[in-house]
């Protein structure tokens, strides 16, 4: 993990509060992603998913939006009122690959953060070393 990730600081914060048992708090509750509901093909503008943790206040979102260009951008944001970090511009595949790929990765950097607090680390870093990726 790179020093100034800001998603490394998220996942720590996250885990911080997962390390604190808490009997008041509520279980995890599974956020739908938008357009998971709807059949067919996925359509870009508006697509957009959720990263895993138990607060919203510090919980990542993606969504594409498209511009009167033509061009689609990604807006990142970490909770419900911060600013967005923008990428792009993408075609509309590039859009859906970018947010699903980002989706895909907070999710496994989670996984494993959470796995490293309840004592299962190693084996944990074990297998994200035998498929090449990096902790």
């Amino acid at each position: 993990m790179s020093q100034n990730d800001p998603t490394d600081h998220a996942l720590a914060a996250i885990a911080s509060i997962l390390d604190q048992p808490d009997s008041r708090r509520e279980p995890e509750k599974t956020v739908v992603e938008q357009n998971q509901v709807n059949p067919g093909p996925i359509v870009a503008e508006g697509y957009s998913k959720v990263g895993p943790g138990p607060m919203a206040s510090i919980r990542f979102k993606w969504t594409v939006r498209r511009e009167d260009s033509g061009e689609y951008y990604v807006d990142e944001t970490v909770g419900e009122s911060s600013v967005p970090v923008v990428s792009g511009p993408l075609t509309e595949d590039a859009a859906i690959k970018f947010v699903d790929d980002r989706q895909s990765e907070a999710q496994r950097r989670f996984d494993l953060l959470k796995s490293e607090m309840t004592g299962q680390g190693a084996a944990a870093i074990n297998l994200s070393r035998k498929d090449g990726g990096d902790i």
